[in-house]
């Protein structure tokens, strides 16, 4: 069975440092997308970055471009986020997610469009991390 499971938050100092991992037991990520997410109190949980596991193309939020890097390590099934320059708008809960098959229309259309339910089928999601960030 699927797990992705997160970890590596924490709380950090505005422009500090975190990097996030998940794990991905029993996932065949061979051409899968995969990406972060983050959840403020009382709003949805939204995609932030993405990455084909492949061919490792990534896509980014313009609220995260250029401060965090999803990158994927296959030998060992795991996916990181190295988030640098912390502000206190990043302090979210962070989750991981991994499409279930092959997305044609590609991994910037999955991460934009994907949104949390309980009954998706489609995809896995990890249990979340705390990220919070002090100023």
């Amino acid at each position: 069975q699927v797990q992705l499971v997160e970890s590596g938050g924490g709380s950090v100092e505005t422009g500090g440092s975190l990097r996030l991992s998940c794990s991905a037991s029993e996932y065949n990520y061979r051409g899968r997308c995969m990406g972060w997410f983050r959840q403020f109190p009382g709003q949805e949980r939204v995609g932030i970055a993405a990455i084909f596991t492949t061919g490792k193309e990534t896509w980014y939020a313009d609220a995260v471009k250029d401060r965090f890097t999803i990158s994927r390590d296959n030998g060992r099934n795991l996916l990181y986020l190295e988030m640098n320059g912390l502000k206190p708008e990043d302090t979210a809960v962070y989750y991981c997610a991994a499409a279930r098959t092959y997305w044609a229309p590609g991994c910037g259309h999955w991460y934009t469009r994907l949104r949390f339910s309980p009954s998706d089928r489609d995809n896995y999601w990890g249990q979340g991390t705390q990220v919070t960030v002090s100023s």
